[in-house]
């Protein structure tokens, strides 16, 4: 009987085992699969991408034409907490909007100085630029010359000691920067007296053409549209701005991708602009301001302050973008906004603008081109 008892609970044991076994091929699956996901995931990621960060104007405070229009602390915390997201890069950019003297005379011509936008940092704030990790700086804008040739030429000399690049200016119109055995050109144009024409688009395209033959990424940055809270859509006409050409910055962007251009960053409306692809290369047609301390609008739109981060292969084609939604402070710098606002305004000038963008963009921020 024992013997009878043994042999029974060694049935239903067999029996249970052969269950979970069954069970157990019918939830995993079979290895030929997990390798065939496996090797799927290695093409993914056997490519190398690349990152190039942009941010829009940085002006971190003048003396002109009152000293109260310097930040508090030296500007020490202007944006200091986000210094490790503009490093992290294979290289990052910024538009430079101003020229950098403790005390040079401003050769801008006002009327009425207590309404005019000139600015004027002094040498001590350009710290926090080379601080915050950013390689390359345009020139390419309406406020450079402030200082005039003098004004310029310290800018440079802040820059350079600094280590940092620069470009957009008549004699500085480009640079090539190697990193981690990939070459990134960089030019920056604006329809601005001193800098490389944005208007003059055959030169425009020899310059890009130039970078190409010799780059593997060419960044291209405009400073070009309308300003202000009215003029955030895209019009794709040219626009005119207190008697200036300033462009039409879609047909430019096309230009220079048709001559070589990988990435476009758009600069100038201090105001976000949509986003767009043409092939196969990204295009932002205005990041708007990052940190721009005094004199300027931080309310509302004018306050979106996003951080972008391209990913490109090693021939520049677009692989995918993520959008870091910060915002200013009016007072404080700039920071992180944990509500989107600049990746949910991003979206909705994208979808209005440029409906047939082959982009798709999440509410967090993520850009990646449709299938």
């Amino acid at each position: 009987m024992r013997q009878f008892l043994i042999q029974i609970s060694f049935i239903l044991l067999a029996s249970h085992t052969a269950l979970i076994a069954q069970k157990t091929i019918d939830t995993i699956p079979l290895q030929d699969t997990i390798i065939n996901h496996t090797d799927s995931i290695k093409k993914l990621t056997d490519e190398k991408l690349v990152s190039i960060i942009g941010v829009g104007d940085i002006m971190l405070g003048t003396n002109f034409p009152h000293p109260k229009y310097m930040p508090p602390q030296n500007g020490d915390n202007l944006m200091k907490g986000l210094y490790p997201l503009i490093s992290d890069a294979s290289i990052s950019f910024g538009n430079l909007e101003g020229s950098f003297s403790d005390s040079l005379p401003i050769t801008k011509r006002c009327q009425d100085t207590a309404n005019c936008y000139a600015f004027r940092s002094p040498d001590f704030l350009f710290k926090h630029i080379a601080d915050a990790g950013f390689d390359v700086l345009s020139m390419a804008n309406n406020h450079s010359g402030d200082l005039g040739v003098p004004g310029r030429l310290n800018t440079i000399k802040q820059i350079e000691n600094a280590g940092l690049n620069h470009v957009g200016l008549l004699e500085y119109p480009s640079v090539v920067i190697e990193r981690d055995g990939v070459k990134f050109g960089f030019c920056a144009f604006a329809p601005i007296k001193g800098t490389c024409d944005l208007n003059d688009e055959k030169e425009a395209e020899r310059i890009v053409r130039s970078l190409n033959d010799r780059c593997d990424v060419t960044v291209v940055s405009f400073h070009g549209g309308a300003e202000g809270s009215k003029y955030e859509h895209l019009t794709r006409e040219r626009e005119m701005f207190l008697g200036e050409n300033r462009g039409n910055v879609y047909e430019f962007a096309r230009k220079m991708i048709d001559a070589g251009a990988d990435v476009i960053f758009g600069h100038g409306p201090h105001v976000l602009r949509a986003v767009d692809l043409y092939k196969d290369r990204f295009i932002i047609y205005s990041l708007g301001n990052f940190c721009t301390y005094s004199r300027m609008k931080v309310s509302g739109i004018n306050g979106l302050a996003p951080i972008l981060k391209v990913f490109t292969n090693k021939k520049g084609e677009f692989k995918k973008a993520e959008l870091i939604s910060c915002k200013q402070i009016k007072g404080l710098g700039t920071r992180i906004d944990k509500l989107n606002k600049a990746a949910l305004k991003l979206k909705e000038l994208t979808l209005s603008d440029i409906p047939e963008a082959k982009l798709n963009i999440s509410n967090e921020g993520l850009i990646t081109p449709t299938e």
